[in-house]
């Protein structure tokens, strides 16, 4: 992972918190609810609907990227 690829990183997680923020402000509670909710629970959901195998590959995949395989 390069320098650039970290600086787009986390400006999409300060982007996103700052989305989050506006959102909890603008909106009603449950709505910003419903939305951080679906925000965390859609990866989620995929992740547990993927047999061993593909989480066996997920697992390599990210152990490379991080320099560990």
């Amino acid at each position: 992972m390069t320098e650039d690829d970290v600086q787009r990183q986390t400006g999409y997680l300060i982007g996103g918190i700052a989305v989050s923020a506006l959102l909890l402000w603008w909106l009603p509670a449950w709505v910003a609810l419903l939305i951080l909710l679906a925000v965390v629970g859609i990866p989620l959901v995929g992740y547990a609907m993927l047999d061993s195998t593909q989480k066996r590959r997920l697992k390599n995949v990210a152990r490379k990227q991080i320099g560990r395989g």
